[in-house]
């Protein structure tokens, strides 16, 4: 039991495997389309949003760190 549980614990720390992001990502395009509604840029929006409870929240705190991602 214990190892089953140190198995978990390593596989969370290495960021739960390669495909995290197509995981993470459940409604493709919904946080582009709330951004566009908004009038403001996906980026912006989600700076704005970052703080929000809910499914916009995490979704802008994912765009933010997607973009981050993206820059390396």
């Amino acid at each position: 039991m214990a190892s089953r549980a140190r198995r978990a614990s390593k596989s969370r720390s290495r960021g739960g495997g390669k495909r995290w992001i197509q995981k993470a990502i459940v409604r493709p395009g919904a946080f582009t389309r709330k951004a566009k509604a908004a009038g403001m840029g996906v980026q912006a929006y989600a700076r704005k949003m970052r703080h929000a409870a809910g499914r916009t929240g995490r979704q802008a705190r994912l765009a933010l760190t997607l973009r981050k991602i993206s820059r390396k």
